[in-house]
């Protein structure tokens, strides 16, 4: 029943949430020099190493799998069904911050990308001009001053930050597949969209494998240098100490700083 599946997911979170207020308090260690934006360090190296461990075991070869027998263009197709899934997101999101112009291209993009795209399978939108922002509510709670919190390693998830955490309940609530009464059906797209996610990183996680001296490092610095600019539409401000490698990619045409005092970090 969807009634079970709404309770126990807010369960977990609400679980979730708990344990982290729990390890605020120990995962820490006088000896070592921590990054102030991880006070979690030790519990969140030891969550990496169980989802690494658990992708390499399990998501990885479903992903590899999945990609060697889908054709490509079926492939892509998949892909964007689920982004024009989450324009509907993206809108909400766009419009809680107030950014009609941009609420105005998700809800462009829903219409084109629906109806000419076939549900969206192709991305008929970004052809003519439409862009994708994929706006989400840890994006709209950092633009209205939420300050980040402490990163966070999710169980099976990943990174992620307590801003962003609570934020993904909203994001839960606002996707369309969350009214599907039959859990078989629901899961179903859940599980799809997770291994067409994981077959798409592959490639980055071969290169990541071999790039980084320190995996989880790299992952976590990124991670919260791409999330800054996101609240920031890529036009975050001087932030003092920090190495920004993120300043040289594009994040999309018309990008613009939030109001002031908006997405404080």
């Amino acid at each position: 029943m969807r009634g079970v599946r709404t309770v126990s997911g807010w369960q977990c979170w609400g679980c979730l949430l708990v344990a982290v207020a729990v390890l605020t308090g120990c995962a820490s260690d006088p000896n070592r020099v921590a990054d102030p934006r991880d006070p979690l360090e030790l519990y969140n190296r030891a969550m990496n190493r169980f989802n690494t461990d658990f992708d390499n075991a399990f998501m990885k070869p479903v992903a590899k799998a999945y990609k060697a027998v889908t054709p490509e263009v079926v492939d892509r197709g998949v892909t964007n069904f689920f982004n024009n899934i989450a324009d509907v997101t993206s809108l909400a999101n766009n419009i809680l911050q107030f950014k009609m112009s941009r609420a105005g291209s998700d809800l462009g993009r829903l219409f084109i990308n629906t109806t000419v795209g076939v549900l969206g399978v192709v991305d008929v939108a970004t052809n003519v001009g439409l862009p994708s922002y994929k706006e989400d509510f840890g994006q709209t709670l950092g633009y209205w001053g939420l300050e980040q919190g402490a990163y966070l390693v999710l169980p099976i998830l990943g990174p992620s930050t307590i801003r962003d955490t609570i934020g993904f309940a909203g994001d839960i609530v606002t996707d369309p597949f969350f009214s599907i009464q039959k859990d078989q059906v629901y899961w179903g797209f859940v599980g799809l969209r997770i291994i067409d996610r994981r077959a798409d990183l592959l490639a980055a996680g071969e290169i990541l494998d071999d790039a980084a001296v320190d995996p989880y490092s790299f992952v976590r610095d990124a991670y919260l240098q791409r999330r800054r600019n996101l609240v920031y539409d890529g036009n975050p401000p001087p932030d003092e100490g920090q190495d920004d490698f993120w300043d040289d990619v594009d994040f999309g045409a018309g990008a613009a700083k939030p109001a002031p005092g908006a997405g404080a970090e």
